[in-house]
């Protein structure tokens, strides 16, 4: 296998995957195991005081070739955590040379070609999938690993000339909290690059604006038999006000600019349940309106049920970074002319998701976010090209190279 799959294969043996619930930094301890790991082959391969801070963040900087110190520094960011929504402990990748039709992963899971339409793209390539009961964890451990492969290189062919390149690997980006704790100054990076987009090709300025959303639904129970008149059932009030969200707008409805409401979780039972839901808008505008939707509901179910039934709080996550790289799009050109110089057709879209990037960018770090290489993440049918992967070094080479010539 090539050395960018062999670091892939090592890094999703760890099980990374963050804790949405945890109150501690990182969310999950187990994060920092790998963090340890990725500090030390950094320090390996050559980079210039790696270490993991505190925070479990990963940091390192290749310096600048002879002669190109002045140019301004660049970073490039991807992620070592996994979702909350599937399992990431024993991870047991493999490789198909996917020749068309559907994938049968085992455990009686089958990736089916006409159900995921985009996998007759990847005929004629070799497929990294799971075994049917874990996600695969190329969001974002390819990222991870095509960022080291290309410093390696970069180190063993001085004659490419280069600036000064910072890396980071943060934890916990898919809890939202990848950049709570990211330290821009001692990055040192003038700005930087996510390597956390999907299939090759994607480049991604625009991202939704992103809003957590918990609600408490508190009932009166009274024993069934003797409950009329009395029993407020906190069940039955929670399932009103998830039929009240447009259906219309649900995830499973929405594509392109088109935003969403989510229910990512609920529990409890008749006496209370809690419910966690995520917001998403591209415009700014919309965005507020659905929160206000949102504070609405809840005003209308207390004035049906008794005030204090459902209690509502809105954290926002991150915004839409498009209003920060606009006015430094050179940035956005560089990574086009990286993918023009490796044949790959860029694919400009926008992201339906968050990155490290979206919160850098308003905190002074303008940050577009390139393809890791990775479909279907965070479930059970998630899975990479080889080929991309390899591409994606030759990728991040070339953009890494384009610094001289600027």
């Amino acid at each position: 296998m090539s050395r960018v799959v062999d670091r892939f294969f090592k890094y999703v043996s760890y099980d990374t995957q963050s804790d949405p619930n945890s109150k501690t930094v990182p969310t999950a301890m187990k994060e920092k195991i790998l963090g340890a790991e990725l500090a030390k082959e950094l320090a390996e391969i050559g980079l210039e005081s790696a270490k993991m801070d505190e925070f479990g963040y990963v940091y390192g900087w290749l310096p600048a070739s002879t002669g190109c110190e002045d140019l301004e520094p660049i970073g490039l960011i991807a992620h070592m955590d996994t979702a909350p929504s599937t399992t990431g402990a024993n991870v047991k990748p493999r490789i198909v040379h996917y020749e068309g039709g559907d994938i049968e992963l085992g455990n009686g899971v089958v990736t089916g070609a006409d159900y995921f339409d985009y996998l007759p793209k990847y005929i004629g390539q070799d497929l990294i999938v799971t075994d049917g009961t874990t996600l695969l964890g190329a969001d974002d451990k390819a990222g991870v690993a095509e960022i080291f492969t290309a410093m390696e290189y970069l180190i063993e062919h001085p004659e490419i000339k280069h600036g000064k390149i910072c890396v980071c690997i943060t934890p916990d980006e898919e809890v939202g909290q990848g950049a709570e704790y990211f330290n821009i100054k001692e990055f040192g990076a003038a700005y930087a690059y996510t390597i956390d987009a999907g299939p090759l090709g994607e480049l991604e300025y625009e991202n939704f604006n992103a809003v957590k959303v918990d609600i408490v639904v508190t009932g009166v129970f009274v024993h069934p038999g003797m409950a009329k008149n009395k029993l407020k059932n906190a069940i039955l009030i929670a399932n009103e006000l998830i039929s009240m969200l447009p259906a219309a707008e649900a995830p499973a409805h929405t594509e392109n600019y088109e935003g969403y409401y989510h229910v990512s979780n609920i529990s409890g039972n008749e006496s209370s349940v809690k419910i966690t839901m995520n917001v998403r808008e591209f415009s700014k505008e919309k965005f507020e309106r659905m929160k206000q939707f949102m504070l609405n509901l809840a005003a209308y179910l207390n004035g049906v049920y008794g005030e204090g039934t459902v209690s509502i709080e809105m954290e926002d996550q991150f915004y839409n970074m498009k209003e920060k790289i606009l006015p430094v799009m050179h940035i956005v050109e560089r990574a086009e002319q990286a993918f023009h110089a490796c044949d790959v057709e860029p694919n400009i879209i926008p992201a339906r998701g968050g990155t490290d990037g979206a919160r850098l960018s308003y905190e002074g770090l303008p940050c577009p976010n390139l393809s890791a290489g990775e479909k279907y993440a965070h479930g059970v049918h998630e899975f990479i090209s080889i080929q991309s992967m390899e591409k994606m070094v030759e990728v991040l080479i070339a953009l890494s190279e384009k610094q001289s010539s600027m």
